[in-house]
């Protein structure tokens, strides 16, 4: 029964009545702003398999990588002031701001591959700890409904707890069908902005797609959040390739005091769907970020590259860029008035 779940709710009457009343609906499904493909072909999955090869004893670290202990009362502390975030490793964020804690991708579980016939195993144990410690959630955000940022067991552990759950056209079908309120789930479009209490929010586009099982691809949005208050402005650019939905999106709404942009898990194959970290560096500057952390890597190895290569080359190219960078550890408090030294802790994990 556990396994059935996983795939989610299956794609609606009632889904497809509101994905119609979306420009970015086009016919049978959402589509990005420009071209995107991806290499399924025989000689690609050959070649795929072999820089997998190459890569078999760097693709992820031989020891845990540990997660810092919560610390509620640094979390408590000046709750008014301008934000502070935690990093979970791989895309899960926990964001205070405006004495709200929003929570971004909660995808706690030690499996990216539930439905795989093998598995994809976390480089933190512990996580399931670190998700029962977390403060009292006021709002959860989804950025699209992949494996690996729509989990079915963390997921489930909210339900009861928190009540406004904001999420893609087209995710909350999930959400339903594993008992979710529909009242608690706030569906969003493509530049559509809404408000949590004095927090605005506004859903932006990535390239990228969704699904998660054969037969419901790209049947739901993918995306990014903006969300401003006062004079703070936060970019998370969701999963996706490079394009020039950035420079929209720093045009329109930059320049933001910190942008996390997607930094891993990148391949030739799929290069339209996921950022090298040159393209990430980039991508920080067309949105016009003041600081830029890199996420989307230190949580699994779903591509042909050494685990710490993501932050190395964001790294070199941000110091060539003069784009300033954080990288916190897994479970570290970032509080953006005062961010903590820069620490390479990375290169302490075997």
């Amino acid at each position: 029964m556990s396994f059935k779940a996983q795939f989610g709710g299956s794609f609606r009457k009632d889904d497809l009545e509101r994905a119609k009343k979306s420009k970015h609906w086009k016919g049978k499904s959402f589509q990005n702003l420009i071209e995107t493909t991806m290499d399924f072909s025989f000689s690609g999955m050959y070649k795929l398999m072999k820089d997998n090869r190459l890569v078999k004893t760097t693709k992820g670290p031989k020891e845990n990588i540990p997660v810092l202990a919560f610390d509620k009362e640094a979390w408590e502390a000046d709750v008014d002031q301008r934000a502070k975030f935690i990093w979970y490793g791989h895309s899960v964020l926990l964001i205070q701001l405006a004495g709200k804690n929003i929570l971004v991708d909660p995808m706690f579980g030690q499996d990216a591959s539930p439905i795989a016939p093998i598995t994809t195993s976390r480089f933190s144990a512990g996580m399931r700890e670190a998700m029962h410690n977390l403060p009292e959630i006021d709002l959860i955000c989804l950025t699209h409904d992949h494996y690996d940022h729509l989990d079915y067991d963390s997921i489930r552990y909210f339900f009861g707890t928190v009540k406004h759950w904001l999420v893609p056209l087209g995710v909350g079908r999930h959400l339903e069908n594993w008992g979710l309120p529909a009242d608690n789930i706030e569906e969003v479009d493509w530049w559509d902005s809404t408000r949590y209490f004095d927090i605005k929010i506004t859903f932006t586009p990535s390239r990228h797609f969704s699904g998660r099982g054969l037969l419901d691809r790209a049947k739901s949005l993918w995306g990014g959040f903006i969300f401003q208050w006062e004079e703070v402005s936060i970019y998370h650019s969701g999963d996706g390739g490079y394009g020039p939905h950035f420079k929209e999106i720093g045009e329109e709404y930059g320049p933001f005091d910190l942008m996390f942009v997607e930094c891993g898990q990148y391949y030739e194959q799929w290069a339209n769907i996921h950022m090298y970290p040159e393209e990430s560096v980039q991508a920080a500057l067309d949105a016009k970020a003041k600081m830029a952390f890199p996420i989307h890597w230190g949580g699994f190895s779903l591509a042909p590259h050494t685990w710490t290569d993501p932050i190395e080359r964001f790294l070199k190219a941000a110091i060539e860029e003069n784009l300033m960078a954080l990288h916190p550890e897994i479970g570290q408090i970032v509080n953006l008035s005062n961010p903590p030294e820069a620490k390479r802790w990375w290169e302490n994990i075997k």
